[in-house]
């Protein structure tokens, strides 16, 4: 499976690390100078956690974010507070 949030959609991206030699103006020097770039990645911190989604209970990837703004409903510790659904007779 991806890393990918199934809530926010966060997901792996690129970016560079910069390489730079010289010294920095306000140290007294001449300013930096780039000599380098290489490609990175920026993972997204996803985390699996067990949770309600569409009223089943079921593991799923999500982000930390995702778990800070709430997005996530955790299920009940005990599987016993569970009733089981009654099928309601048709009339």
């Amino acid at each position: 499976m991806p890393r990918v949030c199934e809530f926010t959609g966060r997901k792996t991206t690129t970016g560079f690390t910069y390489t730079t030699r010289g010294k920095a103006k306000y140290l007294g020097g001449v300013g930096t100078k780039v000599t380098g770039k290489t490609k990175r990645k920026f993972k997204a911190n996803i985390q699996t956690v067990t949770a309600v989604v569409d009223g089943t209970v079921r593991r799923v990837k999500v982000s930390a974010k995702a778990l800070r703004m709430g997005l996530v409903v955790r299920p009940l510790k005990r599987k016993f507070a569970y009733k089981p659904q009654q099928a309601t007779p048709a009339a």
